[in-house]
Order: structure tokens, then sequence, then C-alpha cells
């Protein structure tokens, strides 16, 4: 019967290890969905701003155009090595990683979306100037609307990124950590085991 608890200890620190690799590749994958997107979402903009901007040589919508190939170019270079990034990406973390590698992604989206934050204000500040600039009414309107539309959509895109990361923690990563608990000389990790008829902790070396 002493066999039982070892067996159960060593089944549960297989599942959760197996449970955190598939965790890892799950929030690897929603990374390489969301460079996806926000590449299509740049390469779109740049075609059809750049057709715009060579064809409309005059008024806001110049300026917008303009506006748009140089704020998507800069999209592009960071949707493609943030999509090559997560393609190299290990998934076979340890525990004490994957929080990191969690927390870490969490706290780039949030950031980010107080950043686009700033840069509607940015828009709005410059289509307030316009009204009372007349010679550069049309560069500061035309640029104004675009920092608006990137913005907006740049908020709405780190806003769904955050929440898509924070929910799959709770959903899944929540879960694991849930079965461990820090050791009493804080040195390593328990797992709690549980079956019907005994309950024991093993440290973990």
């Amino acid at each position: 019967m002493k066999l039982l608890p070892l067996l159960v200890f060593f089944s549960t620190y297989y599942s959760n290890a197996q449970s955190l690799e598939q965790f890892n590749k799950e929030r690897i994958q929603t990374d390489k969905g969301l460079m996806i997107g926000l590449g299509t979402w740049a390469t779109a903009n740049f075609i059809v701003s750049g057709i715009g901007w060579a064809t409309v040589q005059t008024g806001e919508a110049h300026y917008f155009h303009q506006m748009n190939v140089m704020w998507n170019t800069v999209n592009i270079g960071l949707a493609v090595p943030g999509y090559l990034k997560a393609k190299k990406a290990n998934s076979s973390l340890t525990f004490s990683e994957t929080i990191q590698a969690q927390h870490k992604t969490e706290k780039i989206f949030l950031i980010n979306t107080g950043l686009d934050i700033g840069y509607m204000a940015g828009g709005l500040l410059l289509r307030s100037s316009a009204k009372t600039n007349m010679s550069k009414q049309d560069q500061f309107n035309g640029f104004g609307n675009s920092l608006l539309l990137q913005g907006g959509f740049l908020f709405v895109f780190d806003l769904t990124a955050y929440i898509i990361h924070n929910r799959h923690s709770k959903e899944s990563l929540n879960q694991i950590m849930n079965t461990i608990e820090l050791s009493s000389n804080g040195l390593g990790l328990k797992w709690n085991l549980q079956t019907n008829t005994f309950a024991t902790k093993k440290q973990l070396l």
C-alpha cells in the first residue's frame, strides 16, 4: 500500500507537466493567430493607402493615406518578427517559466492598450489644432484621422488579446496552480494529492 501514494504522486506530476506543455502550446498558438491578424490588417492598409497616397495628391485624404502607410510599415515590422518568434517558441517550460511567460504576455498587451489610448488622444489633438492652424489644416486633419483609425484598431486588438490570454490563464493555468503550493521551507513545491481514501503530500526537490 505504501507504493500507491508514490504512484499517484508521479502520475499527478506527469499529468501536470503535460498540462503545462499543452497550456503553453495554446498560448503560443494564440500569439501566432494574433500576429497573423495584425499582419493582415497592416498589409491591407498598406496596399489600400499606398494606392491612395500615390493617386490623391492634395487634401486631407493625401495625408490620411500617407500616415496609414507609415503607421502600417511599423505594424508589419512588428507582426512578422512577432509571428516568427511565436513559431520558434518553446512550449516545454517549467511551472515558473510558464508563469513568467504568461505574465509577460499579458503585461505587454495591457501596456500597449494604454499606449493606444495615447495614440487616439494624439489624433484628437491634431484635429483640434487644425482648427487654429489653417496652413496645415489638411495635414493635421489627415494625420489626426489616421491616428484615430489606427489607434482605435490597435486598442481593440490589444485589449482583445489581453482578455483572450487572461481568460486562458484563468481557465487552464489556475487549475494547475490549484494542485500545488509552496513548500514549508520555501525552496520547493508540494503537490497536493488526494484520492477517496487518503491525502498525502510529497515535496519536490
